[in-house]
């Protein structure tokens, strides 16, 4: 199955629940008699309860709102509006930073339940995958068996990976993680790091304890902060965000269980909210369910006629 074929499926539920309602109001909106009319108001509400069921968030359906009322004039195409104002939103917030330095280092930063310790192993299957050796750092030694479960990880993507006892100091790992890639000549060190919560402040220490020794051992490091957010949770994930934000440096999103919601205009949400790239989306439980995230796709998907 290629990449939009993934997508499309794991957009499955939302995409089916928004068509059924859409469909309605494409016909409604581009019947031929109202193609040089404003659009109808009961249409504009229709298609903002939409996109907020959908989870689009209130900020970001507004705005899609107001310039599909502004543009409907000119006889184009409800649901090619709907497309390119979503797309819009996706294209204003900033891409992935330039790559080039050797390891990269990438710290993986959010709360326990959200897939984190999963998606590092994913990840480091999807970096290799594009022909490049990662290494996997286990610096979540805060909980039970974190190490273990980042080891089946390491062992199904067969890639290395640095761990210590449980209970170590994190910034140590971090350390010997980034000699070892070093003499290794890794391109990529995937620093899987302990779930915390903004309030929790001994962990939010730590990782900024992280971050100052991966500066110090590698230039411009973490060169990638990514905060991995679960699909399901909805807005409640942007409350998260904002705190991660705000202490960690978030310079990315990865959604996961993208699969396992009707809801995922969720990464409108995100990008119009936040203003933070969203790097990954997992669609599934397999190793090679974590796909880089193109906002094309995303459209494409969402918007399929077909199902």
């Amino acid at each position: 199955m290629g990449l939009f074929d993934k997508l499309k499926a794991g957009l499955a539920r939302t995409a089916q629940q928004f068509q059924q309602r859409f469909e309605a109001l494409v016909e409604q909106a581009d019947a031929p008699e109202q193609r040089t009319r404003a659009v109808d108001v009961n249409t504009l509400e229709a298609l903002e309860e939409l996109l907020i069921m959908a989870d689009v968030g209130v900020a970001a359906t507004d705005e899609i709102v107001e310039a599909v009322r502004k543009r409907a004039r000119r006889g184009e195409s409800l649901r090619e509006l709907v497309k390119d104002e979503i797309l819009r939103i996706f294209n204003e917030v900033n891409g992935a930073p330039a790559n080039g330095v050797k390891p990269r280092v990438m710290l993986i930063v959010g709360v326990n339940g959200t897939g984190k310790t999963t998606t590092v192993g994913k990840l480091a299957n999807q970096i290799k995958s594009e022909g490049k050796v990662p290494l996997i750092c286990a610096a979540d030694t805060f909980r039970a068996a974190a190490v273990d479960q980042l080891q089946v990880w390491a062992d199904r993507a067969g890639v290395d990976i640095v761990r210590a006892r449980e209970g170590s100091d994190p910034a140590a790992v971090v350390f010997d993680a980034l000699a070892a890639s070093k003499a290794r000549g890794r391109d990529t060190v995937l620093v899987d790091t302990a779930g915390r919560l903004h309030t929790r402040t001994n962990l939010m220490n730590e990782l900024d304890k992280i971050r100052r020794v991966a500066e110090r051992e590698v230039p411009g490091a973490p060169h990638d902060v990514l905060l991995v957010l679960d699909a399901t949770v909805g807005q409640n994930g942007l409350v998260q965000a904002r705190e991660f934000t705000s202490v960690a440096g978030v310079n990315g999103i990865v959604l996961t269980k993208l699969d396992g919601t009707a809801k995922g205009g969720i990464a409108v949400a995100i990008a119009h909210d936040l203003k933070l790239p969203i790097r990954y989306v997992g669609v599934g439980e397999a190793i090679d369910d974590l796909l880089p995230f193109s906002p094309n796709d995303y459209v494409e998907a969402l918007f399929q006629e077909k199902w």
